[in-house]
């Protein structure tokens, strides 16, 4: 019985980093559905501001958070305004492969 005395920290030091990668994919996860959420109501933002005579892509900017303004690209073709957005990296080299894209129309012209 003495020799088992220490097994239960071997198997915790051994199963930590499993459970350390499990936690940083969850999370990486959710940050890809938070960024799939605000891509959609950054472009429908803009959008309005296209029926309204505002600036689109400064409506789509001001409808994010500050921390994703920077992991945003804008694009404005006529009446339609297109949003691409890059979760936070908490596993490296994966950001870009999760990004969301959403598209709105303000429509036909009046």
């Amino acid at each position: 019985m003495r020799r088992r005395a220490g097994q239960a920290t071997v198997e915790l030091v051994g199963v930590l980093p499993l459970c350390v990668a499990i936690a940083l994919g969850a999370g990486q996860l959710l940050a890809a559905g938070a960024v799939h959420e605000l891509a959609g109501t950054s472009a429908q933002a803009g959008a309005m501001a296209i029926l309204q005579g505002g600036d689109p892509e400064r409506a789509a900017r001001d409808a994010v958070p500050g921390w994703a303004r920077g992991h945003m690209k804008v694009d404005v073709a006529g009446r339609r305004i297109r949003v691409r957005l890059r979760p936070v990296a908490l596993v490296p080299g994966v950001s870009g492969a999760l990004a969301s894209e959403a598209v709105a129309d303000a429509g036909p012209r009046p």
